[in-house]
């Protein structure tokens, strides 16, 4: 099976985890389609015998990065994150939206490790490897991804970790 094939094969993972990012399926496939056509027009800096799926999700990284860095000047990551509303106790769709709206107030660099790793079910190396940083890099990003998406979901803002020394 040639490369063009796997990667026909790929665009349902690569639509999920567009949309994931996005947050909206246009969007995602706009993500989709602009990934598609920089790893078709880069095909030949892929690498026979590795991963094309890691490859491919780090073109559609770069990508998102380029748009959003086109589209905003300045992304803080120390903002305070917004309360989320408590979960009312309707069914699971809620709290897949309450978790859909939390990952959506993530950091772009947590969220993106975040899906990589529990919806792509990447391995760290893999996810190190796709994003560029350093192993230890991911496992902090996820950590933090984590204990934000926690106390999200809890409608508790983040506590500040600092202790006062008297």
């Amino acid at each position: 099976m040639n490369e063009a094939e796997r990667m026909v094969e790929l665009i349902p993972r690569l639509r999920r985890y567009a949309r994931a990012l996005v947050g909206d399926r246009s969007s995602a496939d706009d993500l989709v389609q602009d990934t598609l056509e920089r790893a078709w027009a880069k095909l030949h800096l892929y690498r026979r015998g590795t991963d094309l799926r890691a490859w491919l999700f780090t073109v559609m990284h770069n990508v998102h990065v380029n748009k959003v860095r086109a589209t905003r000047v300045t992304d803080s990551l120390d903002d305070d994150m917004p309360e989320l509303a408590l979960r009312a106790p309707q069914g699971d769709s809620l709290i897949v939206r309450d978790l859909d709206r939390a990952i959506a107030l993530l950091p772009a660099e947590q969220r993106a490790v975040l899906l990589l790793v529990t919806l792509e079910d990447m391995s760290y190396e893999d996810v190190a490897l796709t994003l560029a940083i350093p192993i230890g890099t991911v496992m902090s990003r996820l950590s933090r991804a984590r204990e934000k998406l926690r106390l999200l979901m809890l409608g508790q803002a983040a506590a500040s970790k600092l202790k006062l020394v008297r």
